[in-house]
């Protein structure tokens, strides 16, 4: 073919394998190529850190156990070694990650030399047991091509726990993660690279010909700067295209200037109340989007029995069901989270208000954000400026780009962080904005959609 469309994900997998292979002429998925197209590139930092990172899980270990068994029963090479080996890896797996650091949610993992110092039999117990599986799937004669694959990833597992554990590389955070299912908790061990630019530059963009970057929302303060240093990218053209859409015309900006900071007790009950006020004037046909799921659910409770539109809750349902729930539903109001930020598309009446409770701040306590912002501090930056407050404002223009989809599309932005008016950064925020109808009083909100 002489093009490809592939999404993201697919095309950095295929770059990190090639990586990994030191560009084996058979390695990967997509033939080579002189030219690529990214559009949404503002999600290339997160995608590519986390095809160039490493995870390792008691799920991915399970999911190993279990494809083994599988397919030696089914091929009839079941042996009681290769049960003592699969029973022994799974002791051992649920050994080690039963002693990793216990903590809720992401959080860095600092103190990997005292976790070995203390648990290292546990470590060297499942790199064992890992090896020991390899071994009894050597010994098979005349293998079915799967098991190449199943001593392919023992290998692989045992390569990434030695880098995850024992790896002094300054590029790298190393964290934990939990996540709570029905039956059981997965732990998962990763290590993410701190900043992408240097492996986008030499395995990526010092290859290609021609790379195109494209996004409605790369630009902070009409200036690509951010994402030049955050890619890496040294030598580039530039160009800011206006947009097809009347912003001024097609929706207001309502920014409330007496509800109080974000981050006090007090914000919650009055938000609550300027959210159910805003949807009686626009009639429901609305996203209320939040930068948690503890004040979704807060706020939604709040509003449960108060407002006379039907009311749908992320987690309720899968994504794409509550979505056409909503298309199909009159004045239907959806609570939602980071997910339904981007790549939303709702055209018509049946959308017409968003309201983002806050400026959308990764959170500070992230082990990724952290180790970023340290890492900028530390080389004599300003991460607050440089990283911080650039990556909320492509968010930010990413929840409110679900308002207007089309040339006919109508309605109102509401951001209920008033920050954005009372702070220095907050101007960065209001530049980068397309030129929006801009309002603090609520009148005039009632005038837009003509309500009393």
């Amino acid at each position: 073919s002489d093009i490809i469309i592939v999404n993201h994900h697919l095309f950095f997998a295929d770059l990190a394998i090639k990586q990994a292979s030191e560009h084996a002429p058979d390695a990967g998925i997509l033939p080579d190529v002189g030219a690529v197209i990214f559009d949404e590139a503002h999600e290339l930092e997160d995608i590519a850190g986390s095809y160039f990172g490493i995870s390792v899980s008691n799920w991915r270990v399970e999911e190993l156990c279990r494809d083994v068994e599988n397919s030696l029963q089914k091929n009839r090479l079941f042996s009681a070694e290769f049960s003592g080996a699969v029973k022994s890896l799974r002791d051992r797996a649920q050994f080690f990650f039963a002693v990793l650091p216990g903590g809720d949610g992401r959080f860095a993992f600092e103190n990997r030399h005292e976790f070995l110092e203390e648990n290292g039999d546990e470590f060297l117990g499942l790199q064992q047991a890992l090896h020991r599986l390899e071994s009894e799937l050597e010994k098979v004669q005349s293998k079915p091509e799967e098991l190449f694959n199943f001593i392919r990833r023992a290998q692989e597992l045992q390569v990434q726990l030695g880098f995850l554990m024992e790896s002094e590389d300054h590029n790298t955070v190393f964290w934990i993660e939990r996540r709570r299912g029905r039956d059981k908790s997965n732990v998962f061990l990763q290590a993410t690279p701190i900043d992408v630019a240097p492996i986008l530059k030499t395995c990526l963009f010092e290859k290609l010909e021609t790379a195109v970057l494209t996004s409605a929302t790369l630009a902070v303060g009409g200036a690509f700067e951010y994402m030049r240093r955050r890619l890496g990218l040294e030598h580039a053209s530039e160009q800011v295209l206006p947009s097809h859409f009347d912003y001024a015309s097609q929706a207001m900006l309502y920014v409330p200037p007496d509800l109080p900071d974000p981050r006090t007790p007090q914000f919650a009950s009055r938000a609550a109340e300027r959210i159910r006020r805003l949807l009686e004037i626009t009639r429901g046909r609305a996203f209320v989007l939040f930068t948690s799921y503890a004040q979704m659910n807060d706020v939604y409770q709040r509003l449960l029995g108060e407002l006379e539109f039907p009311m749908l809750l992320q987690g309720d349902a899968p994504k794409s069901v509550l979505l056409e729930e909503f298309r199909l539903t009159p004045n239907a109001v959806l609570f939602a989270t980071s997910s339904f930020w981007q790549g939303v598309d709702v055209q018509g009446e049946q959308l017409s208000c968003v309201i983002i409770d806050r400026l959308p701040f990764a959170v500070p306590s992230d082990p990724v954000v952290a180790a970023r912002v340290r890492a900028i501090d530390e080389e004599g930056g300003n991460a607050f400026f440089q990283y911080q407050v650039p990556a909320a404002v492509i968010t930010l223009k990413q929840g409110f780009g679900r308002l207007i989809r089309s040339l006919h599309d109508r309605g109102l932005l509401a951001l209920l962080d008033n920050r954005i008016l009372k702070k220095a950064y907050g101007r960065v925020f209001i530049e980068s904005l397309p030129n929006y109808r801009r309002t603090t009083d609520l009148r005039q909100v009632e005038e837009f959609f003509g309500a009393s």
